[in-house]
C-alpha cells in the first residue's frame, strides 16, 4: 500500500515516528519527564496541523530493558515482557498529553491488555491513521528477542508509510559515537545497505532489512532539539536520510 502525495509543505506526510523510552526522560536518571514528553506531544500536534498522518512507536528503555535483564543473568523472555509492558505505560503517557492540548489519539497495543487500550490489528491501525487520529503502538511486535526499532520498521510498512523517522540523541548517523569518539564521521546520505555492510548501529539490523525491503526511507534526527521533528518533515533540519 502506497500513500498519496505528501500534503503541502511536508516532504512527507504519513509517518513512523521512533522515540526512545530514553529521550523521555530528559535529565532524569529514570521514568519520565513531564516537560520533554508535552514538548515531544506539541510537536506531534504541530505535525498534525500540517496535515501529517503519524504513528508513533515508543520504547522502553526508561523503565527496563530486556537485554540489560539477560546480561545480568535475569531471564530474557521475562525481561522483553517487561519492557513491552513499559512501552505500554510511556504510550499511555504520550495518550495523555496529546488529549490535554486536543489532540485525538489511540494507544494499539501488540500485548492483550483490554483494561487500559486497544489490541493492535492492522486494520484498526489504518482506520484510525486515516481518520486523523494519531496512532501510538505499544508493547513492540508482542514477541520477545525483538526491538522496538524491529516494531517501528514492522508497523511503519503494515502503516504504508512514507517514510520512518527515529529521533535519537544525536542529529543523524555517525560512524561511532561522537559522544565518545570526536574523530566520528557524520552522514547526510547512506542506503539502506551502507547501513547493514558497515555495521553502523543506529537501529538493530532487522529493523533496516524490513524498510529496505518495503523501500521505506529511514531518517534520523535528533529528539532533543526542539522543533526537530517538524523540520524534519518539512525537508529541513539536520539529519541523516537512508535510502534505497
Amino acid at each position: 500500500m502506497k500513500t498519496d502525495d505528501a500534503a503541502p509543505g511536508l516532504r512527507w506526510s504519513r509517518v513512523l515516528l521512533k522515540v526512545s523510552g530514553e529521550a523521555l526522560m530528559g535529565s532524569r536518571a529514570f521514568g519520565i519527564d513531564q516537560g520533554v514528553l508535552d514538548r515531544i506531544a506539541g510537536e506531534i500536534a504541530e505535525a498534525v496541523r500540517l496535515g501529517a498522518r503519524v504513528g508513533v512507536v515508543v520504547g522502553g528503555g526508561n523503565f527496563v530493558r530486556g537485554a540489560k535483564i539477560a546480561a545480568e543473568g535475569g531471564d530474557r523472555v521475562a525481561g522483553d515482557h517487561m519492557g513491552m509492558l513499559a512501552t505500554v505505560m510511556n504510550c499511555l503517557a504520550l495518550k495523555a498529553a496529546l488529549t490535554r492540548i486536543d489532540v485525538p489519539s489511540v494507544v494499539l497495543s501488540a500485548l492483550v491488555v483490554p483494561a487500559i487500550c486497544e489490541t493492535f490489528t492492522q486494520r484498526a491501525a489504518i482506520e484510525n491513521i486515516d481518520a486523523g487520529r494519531v496512532v501510538l503502538f505499544a508493547g513492540g511486535t508482542g514477541n520477545p528477542f525483538f526491538t522496538t526499532d524491529s516494531g517501528a520498521a514492522l508497523r511503519a510498512a503494515e502503516l504504508g508509510c512514507d517514510a520512518l523517522l527515529k529521533g535519537t540523541s544525536v542529529d543523524g548517523i555517525y560512524s561511532a559515537d561522537p559522544k565518545t569518539d570526536p574523530d566520528a564521521v557524520r552522514y547526510d546520505r547512506l542506503t539502506h545497505q551502507e547501513v547493514l555492510a558497515r555495521g553502523l548501529a543506529v537501529m538493530d539490523a532487522a529493523a533496516i532489512a524490513l524498510a529496505r525491503d518495503n523501500a521505506i526511507p529511514v531518517i534520523v534526527f535528533s529528539i532533543k532539539e526542539p522543533g526537530a521533528f517538524v523540520d524534519v518533515l518539512q525537508g529541513n533540519g539536520r539529519s541523516t536520510v537512508v535510502t534505497g
